[in-house]
């Protein structure tokens, strides 16, 4: 029967039937058929018998190999007639070993190969689809990931954005400042000068008073103690003397100073109430170092929810407080209800604001918080990272603190907390947790504009561990 493609009958004539692949040093056995020089050593290598060809089983009655210069030029010939043919019918390119065409992927080794390498002790026993069908399922794959890398590109580009507002704002907050802080420094080292200048005057004045009613008192003095007929000769001028050396007291600050001190006031004033506007707005230094102001969230009473509490958590009776338990407990198994991971909702929920708890972990392993969407999965495998509605920290069983991020984020703590404030604020979309113990920052998630919905609190109790709710 005639072959279907002459190329790869051609290809066939030009390969050994032992290695299955092009000819290398052929030989010619007295059967007339021809063997890569190697294989057909390799085969009667270790045989006391007489040889015998490995493809007609003929005996060989000398082991005389005479090389097949014709078969190897020949050889050549195919070789560079099959990449030139794969090159003119646009292949994905061709096996360097072979010189063939790269028409099928090993799905094992995650490589193309041509024909030839499929039938190959390398290949033969691996899972093999063609490259064109391969290509199309990786790339799937490929845009898939494209499409998460492009909406984590969205939000970094969306925070660089409001990064570099806020730092355009802060700018030209600190060059009106500087500008404040000039024309009040001048405002003050005038003030400073026109106080000085009182001062002395002032000193100057009740320096000469003093001096003048020193000197009358010793004159009064001195009068007083002559007789009376001497005493009283010119008393009228003495008396006259007396109410002229009144001690008047200076004045205390002029009207000039005056007026700059209350212009320096209100400018102070005006510059408390422009940084007051600016805090309500834009977050403080220490607030960003320390991952917001406690004082700016709202504390909030948070207790657990029994009907979301997976069966093997055992919550007190004043739902403040959940625990571990190694016995499943026999409970509905309502939509609500966590039926795979150890978790348990608060029943308070968030939309909008910002709101805190504290919550006392002690030093047990095994356990995280943080918040939830409403929505947060409650059946089966769930994820625990913002894409599946989890923003939380927490601790390994074997000890390492994390944040529970899309890479998980290892959190090198100074030291242990036993008590973890969880701030929400809904309206940046941003979760922060704080030790409570020394007010030292822990971690905070990257604002988010939408969360997605009502957020509520969240917690995770695995074997052996116990959360409670501080008041």
């Amino acid at each position: 029967m005639a072959a279907e493609n002459p190329v790869e009958s051609v290809q066939e004539e030009a390969t050994c039937p032992v290695c299955l692949e092009y000819f290398t040093e052929p030989v010619t056995l007295e059967c007339g058929h021809n063997f890569c020089r190697a294989c057909i050593s390799q085969c009667w290598e270790g045989s006391d018998t007489a040889a015998s060809c490995p493809q007609c089983r003929e005996t060989v009655q000398q082991r005389n190999l005479r090389p097949n210069r014709q078969l190897a030029n020949i050889v050549e010939l195919v070789k560079q007639l099959s990449l030139q043919a794969a090159k003119g019918a646009g292949g994905d390119g061709v096996c360097e070993r072979h010189q063939e065409a790269l028409k099928l992927f090993c799905e094992e080794d995650q490589t193309p190969i041509c024909v030839i390498c499929r039938e190959s002790r390398a290949h033969r026993a691996h899972r093999v689809v063609p490259i064109q069908e391969a290509a199309q399922e990786y790339k799937e794959r490929i845009q898939a990931h494209l499409k998460t890398l492009r909406e984590e590109r969205e939000k970094l580009l969306g925070l660089k954005a409001t990064g570099e507002g806020n730092s355009r704002e802060y700018l030209q907050l600190q060059q009106f400042l500087e500008e404040q802080e000039r024309l009040l420094l001048a405002q003050l080292e005038k003030l400073d000068k026109e106080i000085v200048r009182i001062q002395n005057e002032n000193v100057s004045k009740l320096s000469e008073q003093i001096s003048y009613l020193s000197e009358l008192i010793r004159e009064l003095e001195g009068k007083c103690q002559k007789p009376a007929s001497e005493f009283l000769q010119d008393v009228r001028t003495t008396l006259s003397r007396c109410e002229k050396g009144k001690f008047q007291q200076p004045e205390e600050i002029s009207p000039e100073l005056e007026e700059l001190v209350s212009g320096f006031c209100q400018k102070t004033m005006v510059l408390m109430e422009i940084l007051g506007k600016f805090k309500d707005t834009l977050p403080s230094e220490l607030e960003r170092k320390r991952g917001g102001s406690f004082g700016a969230h709202r504390e909030v009473n948070v207790t657990l929810d029994p009907d979301t509490a997976h069966p093997n958590l055992v919550l007190s009776e004043d739902r403040k407080s959940v625990r571990w338990g190694d016995t499943r407990q026999r409970l509905p198994n309502n939509p609500e209800r966590f039926d795979t991971a150890l978790c348990v909702l608060g029943c308070e929920g968030f939309t909008s604001g910002r709101h805190c708890w504290e919550v006392e972990v002690g030093g047990r392993r095994d356990w995280a918080v943080g918040v939830a969407r409403e929505s947060v999965r409650r059946k089966g495998r769930i994820r625990y990272h913002p894409d599946g509605g989890i923003w939380a920290v927490e601790r390994h069983w074997l000890g390492q603190f994390q944040a529970l991020t899309y890479c998980v984020t290892p959190l090198p703590l100074s030291r242990t907390p036993s008590r973890i404030r969880v701030c929400l604020d809904c309206d940046r979309g941003q979760v922060t947790f704080i030790d409570a113990g020394d007010e030292a920052p822990i971690f905070t998630f990257p604002p988010d504009s939408d969360f997605g919905g009502r957020i509520r609190p969240w917690f995770f109790v695995g074997p052996g561990s116990r959360l409670c709710l501080c008041p």
